[in-house]
C-alpha cells in the first residue's frame, strides 16, 4: 500500500528534474494532478528547501540540497562484483560464510557476506559491519598491506582513537612486528583477546591488477570445530589466497570491459 501524497511529491520531483524552471501549469499537464495539489506539494518542497520559486525566471525550480537524495547511493563497489561468486563458491564448499570489506577511513566495513548461503554462520548479520583495522581479521588483512605512506597515515589516525582495540597503534615496535607477521604469512586472524570469542575469522588481502590492496577476504569459522587455530588457519588460509588471486584476475577484465 502506497502513501498517496509521498507517491506524488515523488512524481512532482521527477517531472522537476527533467525542467531547469517549472511552472505550475507545465507541472498540471505533465502529471495530471490537481493545481491546488501542487501548490500545496510545492510549497512543502519549497520549505523544506528542496524547491525554489523564483520570481526573475517566473518558475520553479529544484534546489542543491536536492543532490543530498542521493548521496547515501553507492554503486556496488567493481572488486565486490568480481568477488561475490568467488566468496559464494568458498561458502558452498566449505560451509562456512565468507565476507568482503573495505576500507572505510579507520576501519573496514563489510560490504558483501554469505552468511544468507551458510547454515553455520556464527552471525546473523555481518553487511556494513564496521571492524576495527588491528584486532580484526578483516581489518588486518587491509591494514598490513597497505603502502607504507598509506599505512603510516591511517596509524596516525589510530593513535589518536579512544576505541581499545586500537592502542596497538600506540606502540610502535608491537605494531610494526604484528604487521610484519602478517605480511610474511599471507593472512591476519581475529585478535585473542576481543569478542566474540567462540569464533575466528582468517581473512586475506585482495588486490588490483595494480598490486595495491583495495579489500579483504575472510572465512569465519566457530574455534570448536577445529583442534586448534593452526588447523584451521592451514585448511583455509590455502583457499582464501586462491579465492583473492581469482578475484584479482576477474576485476582486471571486468575494468578492462568498463574502460572499453
Amino acid at each position: 500500500m502506497s502513501i498517496r501524497s509521498i507517491e506524488r511529491g515523488l512524481r512532482v520531483l521527477q517531472e522537476m528534474n527533467l525542467q531547469p524552471y517549472t511552472s505550475i501549469a507545465h507541472l498540471h499537464e505533465r502529471t495530471k494532478l490537481p493545481k491546488p495539489t501542487l501548490v500545496r506539494i510545492l510549497r512543502t518542497l519549497e520549505q523544506a528547501g528542496y524547491v525554489e520559486n523564483d520570481p526573475r525566471v517566473g518558475g520553479y525550480q529544484l534546489s542543491a540540497l536536492v543532490a543530498s537524495l542521493s548521496s547515501g547511493y553507492h554503486k556496488e563497489p567493481m572488486v565486490v562484483e568480481a568477488g561475490r561468486p568467488w566468496a559464494v563458491a568458498v561458502t558452498r564448499k566449505h560451509q562456512w560464510p565468507v565476507s568482503i570489506a573495505l576500507l572505510d577511513r579507520d576501519a573496514v566495513v563489510v560490504r558483501m557476506s554469505t552468511v544468507p548461503d551458510s547454515s553455520v554462520s556464527p552471525f546473523h548479520k555481518t553487511v556494513n559491519m564496521r571492524l576495527p583495522l588491528i584486532t580484526r581479521g578483516l581489518g588486518l588483512a587491509y591494514l598490513a598491506f597497505t603502502p607504507d605512506e598509506e599505512l603510516d597515515l591511517i596509524l596516525r589516525m589510530l593513535r589518536m582513537s579512544d576505541d581499545p582495540e586500537n592502542e596497538l597503534a600506540r606502540h610502535p615496535d608491537k605494531i610494526g612486528r604484528l604487521v610484519a607477521m602478517t605480511k610474511k604469512r599471507g593472512y591476519a586472524t581475529r585478535a585473542a583477546h576481543v569478542e566474540p570469542r567462540n569464533s575466528d575469522t582468517i581473512a586475506v588481502p585482495v588486490f588490483n591488477d595494480s598490486g595495491r590492496v583495495v579489500a579483504s577476504l575472510g572465512l569465519t569459522y566457530f574455534r570448536s570445530a577445529f583442534a586448534s587455530q593452526r588447523e584451521a588457519n592451514e585448511r583455509y588460509s590455502t583457499v582464501l589466497k586462491t579465492a583473492s588471486e581469482e578475484i584479482t584476475r576477474d576485476l582486471t577484465r571486468l575494468n578492462r570491459s568498463t574502460l572499453g
